[in-house]
Formats: structure tokens, C-alpha cells, sequence
């Protein structure tokens, strides 16, 4: 059942109109006016997101909707579109979120942002931003869907390329955007396929019907494997999975609270959003999930290996980003829909409070972003060092903080799942082990260079730090609470709110777990628990002394390697040899062949020449003079008259 409701277009608009006010009068207004109008706008959309939630909480039909048309698009009669906006239990989860942490980075970036000549065009973009995410996950169809994701990319280009003055972040911006656009176009391409065999509706719930009809399209595997794949090649290159991750780690050029915005709760959430959202379609190609739970994996394990010789604390972070994401995707694709997206959800809080945390030493650092530059401020910086603490914890998965459950959840889902591959999907659980492993470690690696210890800083850099006002010091302890709680929505069992509360959205599709015994499922839990904590003694062991000691014997005795993994596989340089320079080649060459010799040389200056040649011998005889016209009338008539 669906019913209109008047407030979805103003949790959308709000972000728009904050967007719209700091941009066309950037100019005029001062920093702290430009972050509280634009702080004010998302939190009133947070709030009237509450509002929507508390409405479908108590609606007495779970799978009751709400939708707001906003007009008619296009209507030819094959091709039906409508720019709407759609509120079910899954895009409630998505729009809470989003419209949570983005008020929190906001009222974050008041602090971070003090003094920043260029703050209320930030405020602008960071308002942008907001409202495309959320254009995203409340599109109503594929097409509004689209808008939004094709939005994140342009306002994620303009905030990662915000300080565009110095070229390596003008670069990184520009990174970003164009390998987003391969993926894009995967995701264009599967579009209109749909679009073709639905009857030309990408409605979200016309899809579902169609999806549900078993029409000869559901039935042929390959079309139902192709759609989701190209579907899934864009949801690659949001989510930042292997091979088109290498933009995600280069983002970390604009401010951190952009880094915390992008990578914590939004953008690369995107394609996880998508493909729970469109589980109706996936769960009809065994294959397309077999590759999105495979891709998940190998990158959760791929990008955990990079962050352990990573120094830059925004670097680390950035590739443990990467890591989680593919848990989600691993979820996803073992049909553990739910699962993924209270993944998705505690990932938002944890990961948040670590880039503002991460924001906040290195705003007391006074620029220094080199973890083996740091060391003992856990006395200077007591919020920020808790708050981290709480948080480090969680992506671990200690219990009973809220990582333990989402993550534990993932791999037990993966383990006992009864998809019609269980062999690989076994090889993917051990995958996700060893990346959770390596989590554990390198995050004890991240805090213990941070805030313990000795300090490797200089003594008036030590000196001169110190913690963060309140406004960045409040989102940090807001987001720690969350990510220390947010667990107990998902605790095991027939107690699990979050998997009951998405139920009637992707329940249908979840894989079923009730065939393995207590045992396995306690077995399965203490093992998580086991090599959380195993990572974490490990990194603690090794670095509890500082950087000397067996960390640097380890590197020196395996410095291939080390240099390998510090250099992260050299996957740039060799994108860089094998794309980049091949096209940059190919467009010097087009550009010199065909722009300059064949179009203007030979097309445009030629053709111009021709016509000037062909013109000399009349212009001599074409030069105004009356009397020589005259003449040559004279003489054709003469002329004629001998002739005739």
C-alpha cells in the first residue's frame, strides 16, 4: 500500500535550497553565517527524516509506502517516467543516515573550516552534496536514481578538488570523476535494458512486479546475469571496489570532513544501497551475485593488506574504507541483504568518528598527517582519543561494540550460505577472516602510533597541541556513542530488530540460515571474536614500543614486500603505463592527425584557401571601378554581335 506524503520533497529540498542561499551569496556572507544556514538545512532534513521514520514505524502495514510525485517527466506511451520520490523501511534506514552523520560533519566542519577564506562556497557544495545523496536513495525510479548518483560524482569532484589552487588536489578531483564515469556507464547500460524489457518503466516497484511475473526476460539467466552485472559495474566504481578503487584513496586531498562525508555514510554506500535495493533482480542471477560476493571479498582482503604499511592516518583510513565496503558487497552478494545494510549502517558511525577524530589530531598537529610522526597525545587530546578508542574498537569487531555484530553477521551469512555455489562461498568466508584480521591489526597499529606511547613529534609541534573545540569535539562524541550501541539493534537471533525491521523490503531474498545448528552459529560467533582480538594483541606486540624494534626488522627483513605493499601494488603506475598514457597518447595523436592536420589545416584553413584562389583572377577584375565595368560590358556586347 502506498500512500502521498507531503514531507518527502522537503527532507530533498531543504539541502537544495541551504545550497542554492550560501552559493548565490557566498560572496556576502561570513563564514559562520554560511556554515549555520547551511548546518540549519541539513538538520531540519534530519529531522523531518525522524518524522517520516516515526509515521512508517507506526504504520500498522509494514510494507506501507509513502511517495510524493513531483511531476511527469515523460509519457510517449512505451516510455513511462515520473520524477518521484519513494519512503519504504530500506530508504528510511539509508535517509536517517545520511541526513544523521552529514548534520554532524557539518556542524564539524564550523570548527574545522574557521578561517578558510573559501568556507561558504564548502558550505554550498557540502550542501549539494546532501541533496543528490538523498535524491539518490529516495528516487522513486531508476532514472531519479541516476540524477542523484551522477550528482554525488560532480559535487564529490568539487569538494575533493576543493583547495583546486594546489594541482595534486585538482588532480585528485579529476581522478575521481572520470573513473566514476566508466562505472557509470555500466550502470547507464543496464538501465536501458530494464527500461527495455519492463515496457519502458523503471519504476522500482513496476521492476519488482515485472521481476516477480516470471516474464521469458526473469526466466533467460543471461539477461537477468547481464542486466546485474552492468548494474553492478557502476555500483564498482561508486563503492570503490577492485579494479576501479584507486580514486577513493586520492580523495583524502579535500578537507577531512569531506573525507568522513564520502567515505563514512554516503557516496560509496551508494552501490551497496543499489543493489539491496534492487535484490528482487539479483536474486535471479546466481552468477551476477557469485561475482559481486566474489569482488566484495577480494577487495575487503586486498585493500586490509594495503592500510598495514600505509603512514598517512587519512590513508589508512581510506583503504580500510575500501576493505569495508567489500564486507558489504559480500553480504549482498551471499544474499544477506539486511546484513549488508546494518553493515552499511554501523560502518556509517564508526568510520565517521574516525575521520573527524583523524581531522581533529591533525588540526592539533597543525598539518601533520604521518601516524610515525606522531605519538602521546592521548593526554592532549582526551574526547578525540576516546572517542577513536570506541571507534577502533568497533571496526575490529570486539564486542559488544556495534562492528562485532554487523560483521559477524556477514561472515556467518557467508559461511552457511546455501547458494548454488557454497564452495566458493566458503573460500570467500575465509577471505573476509583474513581481511578481519588484518583490520584489527593495522587499526591497533593507526591508534597506538597516534595517541600512545612516546611522542615522535617535534617539541613545539607536541607543544602546541591540543583538543578541538566543541563543535568538532561533540560530533565525535555523538558518533562514538552510536558506533558503541548501534549493535544492540542487531544482535543474533530472533531478537534482531534491524533484519525484522527490513523484512518486508528484502526479506523474502535474505539466505537462509535456520539450517545450521546453535553450535555452528556460537562456533562461527567466537571465532569472529578470536581473530578480532588476535589482530589487535598482534598489532599491540609489534608496536607498543614505537616504530623500532620489530616492525622495522620485519621490514628490513621482507623489504620486497614491504616496499610492495607501502607502494599498494603499484596499481597506479600500472594503470598509469597500460590507460592512461596509451589514451594520453592516442589524443596527442588525434589531436595533431586529425584536429590539426585533416580538420584544420586540410578542412576549415584549406577549404578558406580554395575559395581565396579561386577568387583572385575575378577580384582584379571586381575592384568598384565603374568605369572598367563599363568597359567590359562594351566589349562583351561586342563580342556577342560578331558572334551572332
Amino acid at each position: 500500500m502506498t500512500k502521498y506524503f507531503m514531507v518527502l520533497p522537503w527532507i530533498v529540498f531543504l539541502p537544495l535550497i541551504g545550497f542554492l542561499f550560501t552559493g548565490i551569496f557566498a560572496r556576502r556572507l561570513s563564514e559562520k553565517v554560511a556554515g549555520t544556514i547551511a548546518t540549519l538545512a541539513i538538520f531540519t532534513s534530519f529531522g523531518l527524516s525522524v518524522y517520516a521514520y516515526w509515521y512508517l514505524l507506526h504504520e500498522p502495514n509494514p510494507g506501507t509506502t509513502y511517495a510524493w510525485v513531483l511531476y511527469k517527466f515523460l509519457d510517449t506511451g512505451f516510455i513511462n517516467l515520473d520524477i518521484a520520490f519513494y519512503l519504504d523501511r530500506l530508504s528510511a534506514v539509508m535517509v536517517l543516515v545520511v541526513t544523521g552523520v552529514s548534520s554532524l560533519i557539518h556542524l564539524y566542519s564550523i570548527g574545522y573550516m574557521r578561517g578558510d577564506r573559501s568556507a561558504a562556497r564548502y558550505f554550498s557544495h557540502l550542501n549539494m552534496f546532501v541533496f543528490f545523496m538523498l535524491l539518490l536513495v529516495l528516487g522513486k525510479n531508476l532514472l531519479v536514481m541516476f540524477v542523484g548518483w551522477e550528482g554525488v560524482g560532480l559535487s564529490s569532484y568539487l569538494l575533493i578538488g576543493f583547495w583546486f589552487d594546489d594541482m595534486s588536489k585538482a588532480k585528485a578531483g579529476k581522478k575521481a570523476f572520470i573513473v566514476n564515469r566508466i562505472g557509470d556507464f555500466g550502470f547507464l547500460l543496464g538501465m536501458f535494458l530494464l527500461l527495455m524489457y519492463n515496457t519502458g518503466s523503471l519504476d522500482i516497484g513496476s521492476l519488482e512486479m515485472w521481476a516477480a511475473s516470471g516474464a521469458q526476460p526473469v526466466q533467460n539467466s543471461v539477461n537477468m546475469t547481464v542486466i546485474c552485472l552492468l548494474l553492478f559495474v557502476g555500483a564498482v566504481g561508486k563503492s570503490a571496489q577492485i579494479p576501479l578503487y584507486v580514486w577513493l584513496p586520492d580523495a583524502m586531498a579535500g578537507p577531512t570532513p569531506v573525507s568522513a562525508l564520502i567515505h563514512a555514510a554516503t557516496m560509496v554506500t551508494a552501490g551497496v544501497y543499489m543493489v539491496a535495493r534492487l535484490s528482487f533482480l539479483y536474486v535471479h542471477a546466481p552468477v551476477a551475485m557469485a561475482v559481486v560476493a566474489g569482488v566484495g571479498a577480494l577487495t575487503a582482503l586486498y585493500a586490509a593488506t594495503i592500510g598495514i604499511a600505509q603512514r598517512d592516518i587519512k590513508k589508512v583510513l581510506a583503504y580500510s574504507t575500501v576493505s569495508q565496503l567489500g564486507y558489504m558487497f559480500l553480504a549482498v552478494g551471499t544474499g544477506a541483504y539486511a546484513a549488508g545494510v546494518f553493515h552499511l549502517t554501523t560502518h556509517a558511525f564508526f568510520k565517521a568518528c574516525l575521520f573527524l577524530g583523524a581531522g581533529s589530531v591533525i588540526h592539533a598537529m597543525h598539518g601533520e598527517q604521518d601516524i610515525f610522526k606522531m605519538g602521546g597525545l592521548k593526554k592532549k587530546m582526551p574526547w578525540t582519543h576516546l572517542t577513536f578508542l570506541v571507534s577502533t574498537l568497533a571496526i575490529a569487531g570486539i564486542p559488544p561494540f556495534s562492528g562485532f555484530f554487523s560483521k559477524d553477521q556477514i561472515l556467518t551469512a557467508t559461511f552457511l550460505s546455501n547458494t548454488a555455489y557454497p564452495g566458493l562461498y566458503k573460500v570467500y568466508w575465509a577471505m573476509a577472516v583474513a581481511g578481519a584480521f588484518i583490520t584489527a591489526f593495522y587499526m591497533m597499529r593507526m591508534y597506538w602510533l597516534t595517541f600512545m606511547g612516546q611522542t615522535r613529534a617535534s617539541e613545539s609541534t607536541f607543544e602546541k597541541a591540543h583538543e578541538s573545540p566543541w563543535t568538532m569535539t561533540l560530533p565525535l562524541v555523538v558518533l562514538a556513542l552510536a558506533a558503541a550501541t548501534a549493535g544492540v539493534l542487531g544482535i543474533p537471533g530472533e531478537s534482531n530488530i534491524f533484519h525484522h525491521w527490513l523484512a518486508p523490503v528484502v526479506g523474502n531474498y535474505t539466505t537462509p540460515l535456520a539450517h545450521a545448528s546453535a553450535a555452528m552459529h556460537w562456533g562461527l560467533i567466537a571465532l569472529s571474536v578470536v581473530v578480532a582480538a588476535a589482530g589487535l594483541l598482534v598489532g599491540y606486540a609489534m608496536y607498543r614500543k614505537g616504530i623500532d624494534g620489530p616492525p622495522a626488522r620485519l621490514a628490513a627483513a621482507f623489504k620486497p614486500i614491504h616496499r610492495l605493499v607501502e607502494n599498494k601494488y603499484y596499481v597506479d603506475e600500472i594503470y598509469d603505463l597500460l590507460i592512461v598514457k596509451p589514451l594520453v597518447a592516442l589524443a596527442r595523436f588525434c589531436h595533431r592527425i586529425v584536429d590539426v592536420i585533416l580538420i584544420d589545416t586540410l578542412g576549415v584553413n584549406g577549404s578558406a584557401f580554395a575559395v581565396k584562389a579561386l577568387g583572385v583572377v575575378p577580384r582584379i577584375y571586381h575592384n568598384g571601378n565603374v568605369q572598367r565595368y563599363l568597359f567590359a560590358i562594351v566589349l562583351g556586347l561586342v563580342c556577342l554581335w560578331i558572334v551572332l
